[in-house]
């Protein structure tokens, strides 16, 4: 049973940087495209950005140029690197496949102040 466990969120102010973890016990990543997702408040889980390999990976409009999508397949983990964060990104973010495949984890809370 594949288990996804996210770390790495907190609070932050505008324009800080931050770091999220994802690791899937019982999932190669090497056989996957994993992906980032996030869940705002009031609205709908929404694609951040997806690695297809080490040099294929996709960002939603809103992230492109802040964020970085990153994996270790050797340690089974899905990374995030946040950059120039703004209060819009407040949300939990969580990961999973690209077609999401599997169930939720609890995921990771980032909150940015302005």
């Amino acid at each position: 049973q594949v288990h996804l466990v996210e770390s790495g969120g907190g609070l932050v102010q505008a324009g800080g940087s931050l770091r999220l973890s994802c690791t899937a016990s019982g999932l190669a990543f090497s056989d996957y495209h994993m992906a980032w997702f996030r869940q705002a408040p009031g609205k709908e889980r929404e694609l951040v950005a997806g690695i297809i390999s080490d040099t294929a990976t996709t960002y939603e409009n809103f992230v492109k140029g802040r964020f970085t999508i990153s994996r270790d397949v050797a340690e089974s983990t899905l990374l995030l690197q946040m950059n120039n964060l703004e209060p819009e990104d407040t949300a939990v973010y969580y990961c999973n496949t690209l077609s999401q495949m599997y169930d939720w984890g609890q995921g990771t809370q980032v909150t940015v102040s302005s």
